[in-house]
């Protein structure tokens, strides 16, 4: 298993060099994106802060998103998951927005998902969205691969 600080080490150098700023919304991943990125020395430069929306009243509150948003949005959909993104960045003001939510197992979703389903986006000066299934159960390993997948996906954004 990778060390969370070797996880986000080159996309937190990226954000340092630049000057630019993150925020994160993740869901079953549970805390792990914004601790990938805070496990790095001088975090508090480029990381503005995060939020575990796991649930919908998390993601009204914590996210600002509205009762129709929340009604109307498919869940895990790479355009739901796109209005996190957006929504993290903004409310915090950062450069880049990084969200995630799945289910990482071991049972699926009440949706109709199977486990090991998880859909990412970044938003800021690119805007990216990844759809990722494992066909495992397995949570704790979903989590870590979720995690690196988010961190992948951001330094794609951050080199394009």
């Amino acid at each position: 298993m990778t060390q969370l600080s070797t996880l986000a080490a080159g996309v937190a150098a990226q954000l340092k060099q630049n000057r630019q700023s993150i925020a994160v919304a993740e869901s079953s991943t549970g805390g792990l994106i914004s601790s990938a990125l805070l496990a790095i020395p001088g975090a508090s430069s480029y990381f503005l802060g995060g939020a575990v929306v796991y649930t919908i009243e998390a993601r009204r509150e914590l996210l600002g998103l509205s009762d129709q948003q929340l009604t109307t949005l498919q869940p895990l959909t790479e355009e739901y998951v796109a209005v996190c993104a957006r929504s993290i960045r903004q409310k915090l003001g950062a450069t880049w927005g990084i969200a995630e939510l799945g289910a990482t197992g071991p049972a699926g979703t009440r949706y109709g998902h199977e486990p090991g389903i998880c859909v990412l986006a970044i938003d800021g000066p690119v805007e990216l969205t990844r759809l990722i299934e494992t066909g495992s159960g397995d949570r704790e390993a979903n989590m870590w691969r979720f995690v690196e997948a988010a961190i992948e996906l951001l330094n794609q954004a951050m080199n394009q």
